[in-house]
């Protein structure tokens, strides 16, 4: 895709063509520049940060969620709420699952946003949507409040237009805007965490890295250098995968 096809319309879709892959993307200059603005636009002033914030936190409690699932663990329950907490219940034996789902918070935005990225320049755009629209769909069957649902309803709902409606290059931007902002959001997350243990303690019950060290017997800071070093190799293959389609 070239910068000369950036304004075609979307033709009546069948659904393998809103299933199945298109070219690989192309980011000139200038695009890339458009994107990343976007990407800062939605993750950096306090202001967008409000809201786009509260998108980060359901992807937050969904890593919960989902790393529960995955040890055989039954999730009775997700909260979200407009202060950017939020909360993944769930339960079942205790020992690994447990801890495998209480660490997969802080980092799940950085491995969403990457893999988003990833989609995007292996032409697996419309397929993303798809199943991200799915998954944000499924989640309406564990929120256990409003503002919870409403969120829900929201996310999947945009990811629902871009999916049907969008042309292929704002699927393109978008999808690779979004997966930017969830890496600049994971730091965001994880810098507001370590903030926590040095110059907020009266709020560590809120950390996960406590939660898991009252668990395990390892200590916090084991657990925070262990959120960085994959929302950092989720960096570092979003880059790669970059670098890799020029």
């Amino acid at each position: 895709m070239n910068i000369s096809s950036w304004a075609v319309d979307l033709p009546a879709a069948g659904l393998s063509e809103l299933l199945g892959r298109s070219a690989p993307l192309e980011v000139p200059p200038a695009v890339l520049a458009l994107v990343l603005a976007i990407a800062a636009v939605l993750a950096v002033p306090r202001a967008s940060w409000r809201w786009f914030g509260i998108f980060t936190t359901l992807v937050h409690e969904l890593g919960h969620a989902v790393a529960a699932l995955l040890t055989g663990r039954l999730v009775t329950g997700i909260h979200l709420r407009s202060d950017h907490s939020g909360s993944a219940v769930s339960r079942g034996r205790g020992g690994f699952g447990p801890v495998f789902s209480g660490f997969f918070g802080y980092p799940a935005p950085a491995l969403v946003g990457s893999v988003l990225v990833w989609a995007v320049f292996e032409g697996w755009t419309n397929a993303a949507l798809a199943a991200g629209a799915a998954a944000i769909a499924v989640t309406l069957l564990f929120v256990r409040n409003l503002f919870g649902v409403f969120v829900v309803l929201a996310s999947s709902g945009v990811s629902v237009a871009l999916w049907v409606w969008a042309t292929p290059p704002v699927q393109s931007i978008g999808l690779l805007a979004l997966g930017i902002a969830l890496l600049v959001g994971s730091v965001r997350g994880l810098a507001t965490v370590v903030g926590v243990h040095v110059s907020h303690r009266q709020r560590l019950a809120t950390s996960d890295a406590y939660l898991l060290a009252r668990r395990t017997g390892v200590p916090s800071p084991v657990w925070l250098l262990g959120f960085a070093a994959v929302i950092a190799a989720c960096w570092w293959w979003a880059w790669s995968v970059y670098q890799a389609s020029l």
